[in-house]
């Protein structure tokens, strides 16, 4: 061996690939629909294949000013000449001081304090963790049926169906579950479900989980994932009146209800004069851009422990400018009205079309937020749910120009979602195509 020289070592080799490697997309995202974007403008989307699509997806409820809103575009595009990025817990940056301010005028009465991640799951994950630092206890109850996120705390938290929480045990603890006052499912009226769900809550309370061992209930005021059911507004009172009786922390996860979607401006608004003790808010928040966050009284944000909260994107300027911009424009546009009275057409619209059908057993929603329920009913009237009808209904509809997806722990849902600039005459031509759809799959 020549001094000063190694001899090779025969474990490394040549990281060069000798050809050029191709890469794909996880076989695990299944897409709803065939169609590649060229752009997209308004409620359109505009495909690679000629066509042109009425969009009743929006981004499962995020393109909430609709695609590509000039004013969103313009303040993104300004921001960006500025500064991108501006990491929040080393430097502030305008924009989110003044979307901050800005929050502070459409927020529930004495949500004061507000904190910033990226995405929906991370957003529950933190209200999980404010509230149980804030209340020294672990528990935390859910309700049947909810979606709060994909993240292994936040799915552990999801009961809207097991392939969000199946196959990575062990799940986080401390969770429990109530029924949800699932009128259609349970064939009862919804004050009837209600009682029941209440009472079921109680006895929980009473054999399971101790109030006082209980951090927070957690709820979404419209069933998202879950099928797309409105949260009765006498239960959500009925959840603040015992949340109040034994000091737990009611949290609403107006994740896909918030931002003017159902026809107010928080979903929960829907049950009078209810105030949560944390809401959590992201999809719609930027038109596209991620941003979510969680709202508190500040004697309750105070309470997390240092260094609980925190994120390399969280409130990103860019982001927060979106934010600012949709907030400006669902203002200015008058989008909160508009959502409640286009919501009323579509609805109606819906059932109209939907009525020859035996297999629709259910036509239901709040707002821009409509679930049609497919089922099967045998000779004594049990019903039970029929997925292959609704997927089948869901890709007849893009080959009719409209996009729209399904839902509901057993897939029998399928649900449009509108953007809040949705007009009249696209209501009626989404109904329109819908229901030939429907002629298309049954007959």
């Amino acid at each position: 061996m020549t001094a000063g020289l190694r001899e090779p070592n025969p474990r490394v080799t040549d990281t060069a690939p000798s050809h050029r490697q191709t890469a794909s997309l996880s076989p695990l995202l299944k897409q709803a629909t065939p169609v590649v974007v060229d752009h997209a403008l308004g409620s359109w989307i505009h495909g690679t294949d000629g066509n042109d699509y009425l969009d009743f997806t929006t981004g499962i409820g995020v393109t909430s000013t609709g695609h590509c809103h000039p004013r969103v575009v313009a303040a993104a595009q300004a921001q960006c000449a500025k500064v991108i990025h501006a990491q929040y817990t080393t430097v502030m940056h305008p924009p989110l001081l003044e979307l901050t301010e800005r929050l502070g005028g459409v927020l529930p009465t004495g949500l004061d304090s507000v904190f910033y991640a990226n995405s929906g799951s991370e957003a529950v994950e933190a209200a999980i963790r404010l509230a149980r630092m804030a209340t020294a206890r672990p528990n935390i109850i859910v309700f049947q049926g909810g979606f709060h996120g994909r993240t292994v705390a936040a799915a552990s938290l999801t009961t809207a169906g097991t392939r969000f929480s199946a196959g990575f045990s062990p799940l986080m603890g401390g969770v429990h579950m109530a029924p949800f006052p699932y009128a259609f499912r349970y064939g009862w009226d919804t004050d009837t479900a209600v009682d029941f769900a209440l009472r079921e809550l109680d006895y929980l309370l009473q054999s399971r989980v101790a109030p006082n061992d209980t951090a927070a209930f957690l709820i979404e005021p419209v069933l998202g994932d879950g099928g797309y059911l409105p949260t009765p507004p006498r239960f959500l009172a009925g959840l603040r009146e015992r949340a109040d009786a034994h000091g737990i922390l009611l949290i609403l996860d107006e994740v896909q209800a918030g931002f003017g979607r159902t026809g107010r401006f928080w979903g929960h608004q829907h049950a009078d004069g209810l105030i949560p003790d944390i809401l959590i808010t992201a999809k719609g928040l930027a038109s596209g851009f991620p941003i979510s966050a969680i709202a508190a009284p500040a004697e309750i944000m105070s309470k997390a422990w240092p260094g609980s909260q925190g994120g390399t994107y969280g409130g990103n300027a860019v982001a927060a400018a979106a934010a600012i911009a949709t907030l400006d424009v669902i203002e200015d546009e008058g989008l909160v009205e508009n959502a409640r009275i286009r919501g009323e057409q579509m609805l109606d619209g819906l059932r109209t079309v939907t009525a020859p059908f035996a297999q629709i057993g259910d036509v239901r929603g709040l707002g821009l937020m409509a679930g049609i329920e497919f089922v099967t009913t045998d000779a004594t009237g049990v019903r039970t749910p029929d997925a292959a009808a609704a997927l089948a209904v869901q890709q007849a509809t893009t080959t009719h120009g409209l996009l729209t997806l399904t839902c509901g722990p057993a897939g029998n849902v399928v649900r449009l979602i509108p953007a809040l600039v949705v007009t009249a005459d696209e209501i009626d031509l989404g109904v329109s195509r819908f229901a030939a759809a429907l002629a298309t799959v049954l007959g």
